[in-house]
């Protein structure tokens, strides 16, 4: 929450994700790449936090394996790791916003 700030500057989950630097940054027209767009923008500890909770989660709960296998399988291990992380970004702004405790069941709810 400390670097957070005021989770009301945020008007979604997507905004919020996107601050935490899970949400690719992709400039494109008619396909094709034009840039890198801006990749570092954002807060870098956050990033690492919700990397750190997502390799955690993948490793001790049973329903984040599932999900995480699952993207794995369709894409690659990176962006399944990714995935992860940005869910957990998006429940966590949930529960700063609402102030209501974090509920496994509905993290990954299928």
């Amino acid at each position: 929450m400390l670097e957070t700030g005021t989770i009301g500057r945020y008007p979604g989950a997507g905004d919020y994700a996107s601050y935490c630097r899970k949400v690719t940054s992709k400039w494109t027209s008619d396909g094709k790449a034009k840039g890198e767009g801006n990749k570092k923008n954002g807060n870098k500890y956050l990033v690492w936090a919700f990397s750190e909770a997502a390799e955690r989660a993948r490793r001790y709960d049973e329903q984040a394996r599932a999900y995480y296998n699952r993207k794995a399988r369709k894409s690659n291990f990176m962006v399944a790791h990714s995935a992860l992380a940005h869910k957990l970004a998006r429940a966590a702004y949930y529960l700063i916003r609402d102030q209501v405790p974090f509920m496994a069941e509905k993290l990954l709810a299928l």
